[in-house]
């Protein structure tokens, strides 16, 4: 049996990436079956979806623990999730990057292969959706499932449900990274730490389930904990404002979903907190007067 663990966030399609990879190994004759499991229900937010491929029937229905394959969909996951936990020895990891595999440290030396699969989908898709491209990388990469297969698999899916030249172009994104992707080894030399979480006792969870502001050795809980959740990593987009062409209408900070724009004087200047923008565009899209533009956060 072969199994995969898919790692990305909330938006970028890894559910749509899991799904449509099981279905290319069925129609070369396989069984294949695919899942997710979310955590908090957001934007952003890390996610998991797996997917397991074997030529006999297959009945395990848990988690993929000791996957022969990690697929990271943004690398800014990097550095705060072990994504190679478990990872078999002779596995390998496919992570979206500009950077060469001997560039990327995942506290082991392991087989890696990488593509920048952002670059890719904004160029094809004119959007940062990475599912179609990583897998174009993973069929590279892995050798398991044939390009062709999955360029069939997600011209079908995806033109069934976003239409058939949408299925067109993300098969194109898949095209293109298989051709770009670079194999290596990566370095093994941060110190891999598990990530402390907060587990209470049913003694300590507060009555009627609502958390009180508090701190405990995993970090903040309750109202406000959000602070500690910097998303500046991970955003592809960030809005950058033109002072002259401002009229102070302040439509931006009515429209920020996540309350990043505070007024800093007396005058009413603005001043845009990147560590929460996670570069949604909302902003520049109601500015009346094209005073904000959204330029690559990561170049």
């Amino acid at each position: 049996m072969y199994e995969v663990r898919f790692h990305g966030r909330g938006g970028q399609g890894a559910v749509m990436a899991a799904q449509t990879l099981a279905e290319a190994a069925v129609n070369e004759g396989n069984y294949a079956v695919a899942f997710p499991f979310f955590g908090a229900e957001r934007r952003g937010a890390p996610v998991l979806a797996f997917t397991r491929i074997d030529s006999k029937k297959i009945f395990s229905k848990t988690q993929v623990y000791n996957p022969d394959c990690v697929v990271v969909l943004d690398d800014s996951l990097l550095d705060t999730i072990d994504v190679v936990s478990g990872l078999k020895p002779e596995g390998i990891a496919v992570i979206n990057s500009k950077e060469k595999p001997e560039d990327i440290d995942l506290g082991k030396t392991i087989n890696t292969a990488t593509v920048d699969a952002v670059s890719i989908a904004l160029e094809i898709l004119k959007a940062p959706i990475t599912n179609t491209a990583i897998l174009g990388a993973f069929a590279k990469a892995t050798g398991i499932i044939k390009i062709e297969s999955l360029e069939e698999s997600i011209k079908r899916k995806f033109g069934e449900k976003l239409g058939e030249k949408t299925g067109e172009k993300n098969a194109l994104a898949a095209r293109t990274a298989y051709e770009k992707t670079v194999m290596g080894k990566s370095r093994g030399i941060k110190k891999l730490e598990a990530r402390k979480q907060w587990l209470p006792t049913y003694q300590e969870m507060p009555v009627g389930g609502s958390l009180i502001e508090s701190k405990t050795d995993a970090g903040l809980i309750g109202p406000g904990s959000f602070i500690e959740n910097k998303v500046s990593g991970w955003a592809t987009y960030r809005p950058l404002r033109d002072r002259e062409k401002c009229v102070m209408c302040l439509l931006c900070w009515f429209y920020c979903p996540e309350g990043t724009i505070h007024r800093i004087s007396n005058k009413g200047d603005l001043m845009t907190n990147y560590d929460y923008c996670k570069g949604c565009g909302v902003c520049a899209n109601e500015c009346p007067v094209d005073a904000i533009k959204m330029v690559r956060a990561r170049a």
